[in-house]
Parts: C-alpha cells; sequence; structure tokens
C-alpha cells in the first residue's frame, strides 16, 4: 500500500516540478533553469545525508556496472525535456506523453530484462494496456 501512495506523490511532485520549472525557464533560460534545478536537488540531498547518516561518498566507486552512475545525468536530461514538452503541450498532455513513454520503456526494460532488472515474460494484456493508454491519449487531445 505504502509503495502505491508513494508513487501517487511521485507523480504528483513530477507535474508540479515541471510547471514550476517551466516557469522559471521563461524568467531565466533552459540551461539556467536546469542548473538551478540539480543545484537545489544537490542541497536537499546533502542535507538529507547529514542528517540521516553519512555513508561514504566513496562508495560509490563500488557501483557495478559504471554506467549506472549516469543518473544524474539523464536527470539533467529528463528536467530539460520535460520544461520543453510543457511549454509546448501544456501540462495535462505532456504528463500523459511522458507517462505512456514511462510505461512503454519500462515494460521493455522488463522484458528484455535489461540493465540487470529480472527479466519477465511478455503479456498480450499489458500490450493491449498499453494500446488503451495511447487511445487515451488520443482522445483527451482530439479537438
Amino acid at each position: 500500500m505504502w509503495g502505491i501512495i508513494i508513487a501517487l506523490v511521485s507523480g504528483a511532485l513530477m507535474s508540479i516540478q515541471g510547471v514550476f520549472n517551466t516557469a522559471v525557464t521563461k524568467g531565466t533560460s533552459m540551461w539556467v533553469s536546469n542548473a538551478w534545478v540539480q543545484f537545489t536537488a544537490l542541497i536537499i540531498c546533502l542535507g538529507g545525508w547529514f542528517v540521516t547518516g553519512r555513508d561514504s561518498f566513496m562508495q560509490l566507486a563500488k557501483v557495478e556496472p559504471k554506467y549506472m552512475l549516469l543518473g544524474g545525468v539523464i536527470g539533467a536530461f529528463i528536467t530539460l525535456t520535460v520544461i520543453k514538452s510543457m511549454s509546448s503541450l501544456g501540462p495535462a498532455k505532456a504528463v500523459m506523453l511522458i507517462v505512456v513513454s514511462q510505461l512503454l520503456v519500462a515494460y521493455l526494460i522488463e522484458v528484455f530484462g535489461l540493465f540487470g532488472v529480472e527479466k519477465v515474460g511478455f503479456e498480450w494484456k499489458k500490450l493491449i494496456g498499453m494500446a488503451m493508454a495511447i487511445v487515451g491519449i488520443v482522445i483527451f487531445k482530439w479537438e
């Protein structure tokens, strides 16, 4: 149950953050806004690290495979693409497409067992669900 609640909060926060970041970008620039987002996230993370425990940052050297350390780089491009999509499509349409893209990519990662994720079997019902989500976007966007 907690996982569901946390996932719902995460989705809500992503939508709110996208709107905030888009507004900051209008007053500054894409890279200034993105740098501000990443910098403030760093400050919060360092504060959390300081308060809750102080595991050594040297443990990062033990992470394998090394490409797993690219999460922050990907995060910068997530911020950039969310800002761009929200500014051109609006929050609702952008988030619908983002969520469907997340679902599709996550399912492919599971089906093919990419990045060390446990492989799961292909299921037609999940593909049909994805198609229904895409149809939902088309209906929502239909003018």
